[in-house]
């Protein structure tokens, strides 16, 4: 069949398609076009990082600051040489996340890393290898799919970079990180990841969901440069802002 042939039949389909299923808002129920985005409203309550933020970790400040780095960054550079996130966890990112992580709205991921490719270009300009945050097996069978697998599987072809399903293995399985402050989550992720691919001499990147602390990313960027990789970069869908910088 013709190129142009082919285009059209596609064409035909996704007019099909939204004639039988009217394009719906991603979190309401609002018409919109085309499929898989958001109303104006929706997407009105999205609140987007950028700058001013922690020029490494990524955390954004609440105010313009002279400082270049976060007190943390300050005291303890991360392992990780940067982190970005697309949007700040608030009401707005939760409707998108958490659907996406406990309610098997899997096609939530797309949306999401389209967001994570505009916050993560200058990282994803130089990186080898996409490697998602991986669950603990236990996890992965009660939830069924692997949310940051999702987002680094899209962030690969939106990038058109090569990505590793299992680049990473959880060895340990961690209890919930909500409750614990950063030093807690750093000592209970300690040892939890070993590099599960070869990564020596890649740049690597690590695709999460949602960063709080830098812990979970400091434990797999040590497994990866264990394993002889050249660097590792952090990018999540969400960073959880830190009410002590709103004012800084």
């Amino acid at each position: 069949m013709a190129r142009p042939a082919q285009a059209a039949l596609v064409r035909g389909a996704g007019w099909l398609v939204d004639a039988l299923l009217p394009p719906r808002c991603l979190t309401c129920e609002a018409a919109v076009s085309p499929q898989g985005t958001q109303c104006a409203a929706c997407f009105s309550g999205l609140s987007f990082v950028t700058a001013p933020l922690c020029l490494c970790c990524g955390i954004p400040f609440g105010q313009p600051s002279a400082d270049e780095l976060c007190p943390r960054c300050v005291a303890t550079r991360p392992v990780f040489v940067m982190a970005r996130a697309a949007l700040r966890y608030d009401d707005g990112a939760r409707r998108l996340i958490l659907p996406l992580k406990h309610g098997g709205r899997s096609e939530l991921a797309g949306p999401l890393a389209r967001h994570m490719l505009r916050a993560g270009r200058t990282l994803l300009d130089h990186t080898d290898l996409l490697v998602p945050v991986p669950p603990h097996r236990w996890r992965l069978l009660a939830r069924r799919y692997d949310q940051a697998a999702l987002l680094a599987r899209h962030l690969s072809r939106l990038a058109g970079k090569p990505w590793a399903p299992q680049g990473l293995r959880r060895i340990r399985r961690t209890p919930a990180l909500g409750p614990h402050g950063a030093a807690e989550r750093a000592a209970l992720l300690d040892g939890a990841f070993v590099a599960a691919r070869r990564v020596a001499g890649l740049h690597v990147l690590l695709v999460d969901d949602v960063m709080t602390s830098g812990a979970t990313g400091n434990a797999c960027a040590r497994a990866l440069l264990a394993a002889g990789a050249a660097s590792v970069t952090v990018l999540a869908a969400a960073r959880v802002p830190d009410p002590r910088l709103e004012g800084a």
